[in-house]
């Protein structure tokens, strides 16, 4: 008689969440991303960032929305057989956090699934889009452009006075490697420098790059946003410290850990923007329909104490352009 008196109740329990507007729960949303490599400081990465923007969208992790990681541990010959991974699992969109060989891999494995690619060398250039404004295909996101490399070399000049001798390393897997060699080797040019364009594909041979400055002498190093080395950042200090070489770098943290000079786009707006290009795309937006935004804003920091270590004196015309000064 229980039994069959909870049969019958079924139903009607049925019909009053239906009455008092109770929802079947909405798909949980699958979202791939790949990356180089796992932040070392998940709460303080520009990871972090996109995920805090996402959640205040609506998207909760565990609730509205999962992750998928893909690192490929700073081996960009992975990238292509990580993306395939991805794809096979069938996300709803694919967030690449890892530059343009990343995007690139990603979408030579599908042509199908939204992927959002985020801070990015030109697109177009790599043939990543058909243009800027209108995408066309599956692939949108934020373009991050390479700084004039010649701002760095001359930064290099002007913070150490008197030297010629610039080393400046290069991850040749890096589809921009190519540009990012002859720009360098340009701007070498026409400000009288000596360059020393060392390739360095992992962290492994860093102690061999080292070596290769020594021979030559170098003055000063210069190093890119390249991921392999923003994965480096402590070593590569460490090591130029021990050489007693002064080093510019591409990020603020480069800055705060010793580098005498950071020159650098501020990278978690780019990631906070890409949260909302990631919001649209969920709800069905078209990847060819949105444009490819970019990021513009190059901030220059100064490490003094780093300076002051090695015996430099950093001219006062370049303390008075730098967006901030550490003491």
């Amino acid at each position: 008689m229980n039994a069959r008196r909870r049969l019958l109740l079924l139903p009607c329990a049925w019909c009053l969440a239906t009455a008092t507007g109770a929802q079947p729960q909405a798909r949980l949303r699958r979202i791939g991303i790949l990356g180089n490599a796992r932040p070392l400081a998940m709460a303080t990465s520009p990871l972090q960032t996109f995920v805090d923007a996402l959640r205040e969208l609506g998207w909760t992790e565990g609730r509205t929305v999962s992750f998928e990681y893909r690192w490929a541990e700073q081996r960009y010959e992975r990238f292509a057989e990580l993306a395939r991974e991805l794809v096979a699992i069938e996300p709803d969109l694919i967030v690449v956090t890892s530059g343009v060989t990343a995007a690139l891999a990603t979408k030579q494995a599908t042509t199908r699934i939204p992927i959002l690619a985020v801070a990015i060398a030109d697109p177009v250039k790599f043939g990543l889009v058909a243009s800027l404004a209108h995408p066309g295909g599956n692939v949108t996101g934020l373009m991050q452009p390479l700084p004039d490399w010649g701002k760095f070399l001359e930064l290099a000049r002007e913070a150490v006075p008197g030297a010629t001798r610039i080393a400046v390393i290069g991850n040749p897997t890096n589809v921009v490697y190519p540009d990012y060699a002859a720009e360098n080797e340009a701007a070498a040019r026409r400000l009288g420098l000596k360059l020393q364009m060392i390739a360095v594909a992992q962290r492994d041979q860093l102690a061999s790059a080292f070596e290769a400055m020594v021979a030559t002498r170098a003055e000063v190093l210069v190093f890119g946003p390249d991921s392999v080395f923003i994965n480096a950042i402590g070593e590569i200090l460490e090591r130029a410290r021990a050489l007693k070489l002064p080093v510019i770098g591409p990020t603020r943290p480069a800055a705060e850990q010793g580098a005498v000079v950071a020159y650098s786009a501020d990278i978690h707006p780019v990631f906070r923007q890409a949260a909302a290009y990631a919001d649209r795309l969920l709800r069905g937006a078209r990847p060819a329909d949105l444009p490819i935004e970019q990021a513009t804003r190059f901030e220059l920091t100064i490490n003094l104490k780093a300076a002051r270590a090695l015996g430099l004196t950093i001219p006062q015309s370049l303390l008075l352009r730098a967006d901030a000064v550490i003491e």
